[in-house]
């Protein structure tokens, strides 16, 4: 296409040296715009070629699911977008608890000196006290309500302010209260992880459950395990660190863990706001179609869950946890005791043994949707998880030849390095100590990678069992009390140390979680028969009695016999007129 641009001089005095200027100033000027065509057309070949690839890759990759028209494409990518938001969430609440929990001791005892290691034990223990009181709340809170999307952002925004409290306790007086009151408050804000597996119960077909509760078990790991890591990553600043704003904002190796939460909580609320969440509760629809109902509704008030099944899996999930918590809690000092270990010795290898479990704990979440597709998951959860766990804490009971070597109460006068020989071992003022055989290295690591493969199996199936149980109902008080059967065990797996080893020893310590262990394995085993999710099945569609009509002029007689005609599942039987 050419464009002409017709320019007219309005100069009317020519001259003789400018006469060609001006025969050319009076000529059109032509503009080709051949190569901007050339370029919109290639331009606009390529963006065809690249929908249609995208077209032809979304329907290569649209899940075999949609084949039963409860959702549209566009419908399932909302879907699991807002389930992959609810596992970032898991993952930052997981992440709130870990991150500060190396830097809390040293932190309190700079600020208050004053404040022991009691009062630090309850800090630690506030967390999870806040998260345990408020999970059936917030459960019913989001049944009531219909949506979780409200409380979830007032959650997250209870977690910023508690966490942005954590991090100004330089500003403020009686700094040990303030802090015990910002770890409660980020319990309470942590109570919405029942609303997060409830939604996932709602928001997942059947066989995408496991697979679900799987990713968010594993997104909860991580953040245990990352926490401690990022906090290491901060140290770099120092005690004095930067501060912003006029002295208003302190970021140091201490205070920086507690920002990093408020921005990635910010950033977790704006995932939460419409138009990027979507709630996609297809698991009642789900049930409705196999059913052959009309009302989401009636359908999963038809359905009764056994309520004997899922008490039986919320005990068995705080013996679970609670031996889980116990090792992670006592670990440390164990090994100091029954090794000799220096503190120094202990936290690095510990620190090796925490890394390598980690390791071992992830390629085990990744096994589970395979192992299940293998065997029944409740049979998964008996045999490849509680009894590598009863393994495990039946190896930690000590057979050793010899006692553990006794220490000797330090004495400051006597110039000796706290980290001396003599001070190192079982302490004296634990009275079963010479007396009981050592645990030894074997067991300690045998037990401790047992413990890495069980718990995980463990964790992740009887969340999952639980949430077929219950069927399609809301689940949030439900979860609720779930995770507050979790927390109760993380509440008492502190107090069981300093009540029952300390005290009594490792007999004591290890035969009675072992006992725990024997015992919920046991009930699992008389039980396997009503974990099992309830039985969906289309009802019978009632045979229906067709007559043909009587015609005019019949030139075959009637036949007295009737036939029966079969098509797909209906049975129709035809009867004569002459029968009718």
């Amino acid at each position: 296409m050419h464009i002409y641009l017709h320019i007219t001089n309005i100069t009317t005095k020519p001259n003789d040296m400018d006469e060609s200027l001006h025969e050319s100033q009076h000529e059109p000027a032509t503009v080709t715009l051949k190569g901007h065509n050339c370029y919109n057309c290639v331009y606009r070949h390529i963006m065809d070629c690249w929908c249609k690839f995208r077209e032809r890759l979304a329907a290569r990759n649209q899940p075999a699911e949609l084949d039963d028209d409860l959702e549209t494409l566009e419908q399932y990518t909302q879907r699991w977008r807002s389930v992959r938001i609810i596992y970032f969430t898991m993952f930052l609440m997981a992440l709130g608890f870990s991150i500060i929990l190396t830097g809390i001791w040293p932190f309190l005892s700079e600020l208050d000196p004053s404040a022991g290691k009691e009062f630090m034990g309850l800090i630690v223990a506030a967390n999870p006290l806040g998260q345990m009181i408020f999970s059936p709340i917030f459960g019913r809170w989001g049944n009531k309500l219909g949506t979780i999307r409200l409380p979830l952002l007032l959650s997250l925004a209870l977690f910023s302010v508690a966490s942005a409290l954590y991090s100004s306790l330089e500003l403020v007086n009686n700094v040990k209260y303030w802090m015990l009151i910002s770890r409660f408050l980020i319990g309470v804000s942590s109570a919405n992880i029942a609303l997060c597996r409830s939604y996932l119960s709602a928001a997942t077909r059947l066989n995408e459950r496991t697979h679900a509760v799987s990713m968010v078990s594993l997104a909860q790991v991580l953040g245990f395990i990352i926490g401690p890591g990022l906090q290491a990553l901060v140290t770099p600043l120092g005690r004095n660190g930067q501060v912003w704003f006029w002295g208003a904002m302190h970021v140091n190796m201490y205070t920086a863990s507690g920002w990093i939460n408020v921005i990635m909580s910010l950033g977790n609320f704006v995932m939460f706001l419409p138009g990027i969440f979507e709630e996609h509760r297809i698991a009642a629809r789900e049930i409705m179609v196999m059913q052959g109902g009309t009302s989401e509704r009636e359908t999963w008030k038809a359905i009764k869950p056994n309520y004997y099944s899922a008490w039986t899996l919320i005990v068995a999930f705080f013996v679970l946890v609670f031996n889980f918590v116990l090792l992670e809690t006592l670990g440390t000092s164990l090994t100091m005791d029954m090794f000799a270990w220096t503190n120094n010795e202990a936290l690095y290898n510990m620190g090796i043994f925490m890394t390598i479990a980690a390791i071992i704990s992830l390629v085990t979440f990744v096994l589970i949707e395979p192992l299940c597709k293998l065997f029944a998951e409740r049979f998964v959860l008996i045999w490849g998880g509680f009894s590598l766990m009863v393994v495990g804490r039946v190896l930690y009971i000590p057979w050793g030849p010899d006692p553990p070597k006794l220490a000797v109460a330090y004495n400051a006068s006597s110039n000796l390095s706290i980290d001396d020989p003599i001070y190192l071992g079982c302490p004296a003022t634990q009275d079963w100590c010479p007396e009981l055989p050592a645990l030894t290295l074997t067991q300690f690591i045998i037990g401790f990678a047992l413990t890495s493969v069980g718990y995980p199996i463990g964790v992740t199936l009887i969340q999952t069992i639980f949430s077929k149980v219950l069927g399609p109902r809301p689940q949030g008080v439900w979860m609720g009390i779930m995770t507050s059967a979790g927390c109760l065990s993380r509440v008492m797996g502190p107090v069981f140390v300093g009540s029952i080893y300390t005290r009594l020893g490792t007999y004591w310590t290890f035969g009675f979680t072992s006992i725990m262990m024997i015992i919920s394995m046991i009930w699992l085993l008389c039980s396997n028969r009503v974990l099992i999710p309830p039985v969906v099945e289309k009802p019978p569609i009632p045979m229906q009695v067709i007559h043909p009509k009587d015609k005019l002029n019949d030139a075959t007689p009637n036949n007295d016999e009737s036939d029966e005609l079969l098509v797909e599942s209906k049975a129709i039987r035809i009867v004569p007129s002459s029968q009718a």
